[in-house]
């Protein structure tokens, strides 16, 4: 009997970077390794050709689209509110973190392509950044059709425009609905409020009539089992 060669999860991420610095060393890209998974970060003025190219190429050949995705980076790695006494016991609710993301406005929102290569069993993850002012990329319809209703969402939730798509509209919200509610500067309280009115019976919008509110609150109260018996 053949003995049958098992490769490692290690050995297959270091034959996909292997094979993606092969096909693509005349180009401008990054490729980050983090968790056994690797994401290749490209420029959105050649991203349909990378992506055309990951599709069929031999040695990669991701032939699914898992997933696809916005991302808002406007707020990241950022606290949401500033204090010192929780970090020492254990309240904490933000924190500041390493971020190797240039938060420029020129950066801001991202789109990110989780692609599945069935023959070589792998994944991969692709990304590309676009600006707040004109967050626009080329629909990938032409390579993954199932891609459709991914960019439908994208562009619902986020505000991102995908060239090329021949119904881009929104999906989860009215059609009249304003603004985009998964952006980082989206009221979590909406810009209307809606409600069945039983003298007019139909569904009206009326303006919000909540306050805005933390839900944790900002005062962070002494707890009796960390006070120092000494400084009594």
């Amino acid at each position: 009997m053949n003995a049958t060669i098992k490769i490692t999860p290690e050995q297959r991420i270091a034959k996909l970077v292997k094979a993606l610095n092969s096909a693509f060393e005349a180009k401008e890209y990054t490729v980050d390794e983090a968790f056994g998974e690797i994401t290749l970060t490209v420029p959105r003025e050649s991203l349909l050709e990378v992506l055309f190219e990951l599709y069929g190429h031999a040695s990669l050949g991701f032939d699914q689209l898992i997933d696809l995705c916005g991302v808002d980076y406007s707020t990241y790695g950022r606290v949401e509110w500033e204090t010192s006494a929780a970090s020492s016991t254990g309240f904490g609710r933000g924190v500041d973190r390493d971020v190797n993301i240039d938060l420029k406005e020129a950066n801001r929102f991202a789109v990110v392509y989780h692609l599945l290569s069935i023959e070589n069993n792998v994944r991969l993850r692709v990304r590309t950044y676009l600006d707040s002012e004109h967050p626009i990329v080329e629909s990938v319809i032409s390579v993954w059709p199932v891609a459709d209703w991914f960019e439908r969402e994208a562009f619902d939730l986020y505000g991102i425009l995908f060239e090329g798509h021949p119904d881009l509209r929104r999906i989860l919200t009215d059609y009249g609905f304003v603004g985009h509610p998964f952006r980082k500067d989206f009221p979590l309280s909406g810009h209307v409020e809606m409600r069945y009115d039983p003298e007019k019976k139909r569904v009206i919008y009326e303006p919000v009539s909540i306050e805005p509110r933390t839900l944790v609150p900002r005062v962070i109260r002494e707890d009796n089992r960390y006070v120092n018996e000494e400084s009594n």
